[in-house]
């Protein structure tokens, strides 16, 4: 890709959300840029919001390690699909028992929550499948039965065909779905994750800003991009985690902007324009009066902070070249072509 195609916003936002995985760090590095912009949007005094669908961790884990990584972070800041994943089943399938196909984690989630997590495929009203690194056929099996002999319904984590990694990447929550659709012939009717719409309510809940005074930066254009499209706030692809030059060049998903990675997603010098309101007026009220000026000086101002890579960035950290899996369509990958059939209840 030319530099003349890559476009850096020209503006500051009220509310930005911020994907994890291949845009701010990635394994176990930040991305070049990262803490310093992340320090930029709160000094300015937007809202910000982590936003990730990946469930190995739970929200208190992502902020321990953006902390550990030189990036503050509270609980609060980032929003996961088990942080809907609860909700959805309390209010969708209340009292039903979940066998999950899934890590730990999960089941931990939402055990905590009050809901009953069973092995017997005879006792589950819903399967739930996440990314897992234990998949194995005897798990298939039991959510196989589940749904196929007692009618259990399918409710998945996240659509993602591929974590990225600094090694090439995972096999992500798509891998095991297309697994359990293909042998049950049953869709599942929710997906938690980026870009459905149970994460999309509760980020712009979060941000608590008008959607076109937001963004979403991601390195997805079918999870980031196409959630901020369907949501109208703006989007900023990033080149550093999943998707190529190549990719973005045959999709039909456009984004409004296309950067090179996180450290020029702010504008490079202080705006012509005026930030959001909201974001304005919460900055104005946590600055003191400036001072008196006499007639022909004017303030004293100041130079915005350069985005040199904090302690704990890795320079040199680069994007892998990753193609994901064909048969994308939507927002959901099918890797397996047979007619499906509604889950039977």
């Amino acid at each position: 890709m030319t530099a003349a195609e890559l476009r850096r916003p020209e503006r500051l936002f009220d509310g930005y959300a911020l994907d994890l995985d291949g845009t701010v760090y990635l394994g176990d590095a930040l991305l070049p840029g990262a803490a310093a912009t992340v320090r930029r949007i709160r000094q300015r005094g937007s809202r910000l919001v982590f936003l990730t669908n990946n469930p190995l961790r739970s929200a208190a884990s992502y902020a321990e390690r953006l902390s550990g990584l030189g990036i503050p972070a509270a609980e609060a800041d980032v929003l996961t699909p088990l942080g809907v994943l609860a909700g959805y089943l309390g209010r969708r399938h209340p009292g039903a028992a979940v066998l999950t196909v899934a890590e730990p984690l999960v089941d931990e989630t939402l055990a905590a929550a009050g809901i009953t997590v069973t092995s017997e495929p005879a006792a589950a009203g819903v399967v739930v499948v996440s990314f897992d690194r234990t998949f194995s056929y005897a798990k298939l099996l039991l959510a196989y039965r589940a749904v196929r002999h007692f009618g259990a319904a399918i409710v998945a984590t996240n659509p993602d065909p591929f974590c990225p990694t600094p090694d090439g990447g995972w096999p992500d929550c798509a891998a095991m779905l297309a697994a359990v659709e293909a042998c049950t012939e049953t869709r599942a009717e929710a997906i938690m994750g980026k870009p459905g719409e149970h994460m999309a309510a509760e980020l712009l809940r979060r941000l608590a800003a008008p959607p076109a005074s937001t963004v979403i930066v991601g390195d997805r254009l079918l999870t980031d991009v196409s959630m901020s499209r369907s949501l109208g706030m703006t989007s900023v692809l990033v080149l550093s985690g999943a998707t190529t030059p190549g990719e973005l060049a045959s999709s039909p998903v456009r984004p409004d902007y296309v950067i090179e990675g996180i450290g020029q997603l702010l504008p490079a010098d202080p705006p012509s324009g005026r930030p959001g309101r909201a974001a304005a007026c919460r900055a104005a009220a946590s600055r003191p009066a400036a001072p008196a000026t006499s007639p022909g000086t004017s303030p004293v101002g100041s130079t915005p902070d350069g985005l040199q890579p904090a302690a704990g960035e890795n320079p040199s950290a680069r994007a892998l070249p990753i193609a994901p899996p064909t048969g994308v369509h939507g927002d959901r990958v099918r890797l397996h072509a047979h007619p499906s059939r509604p889950h039977r209840r």
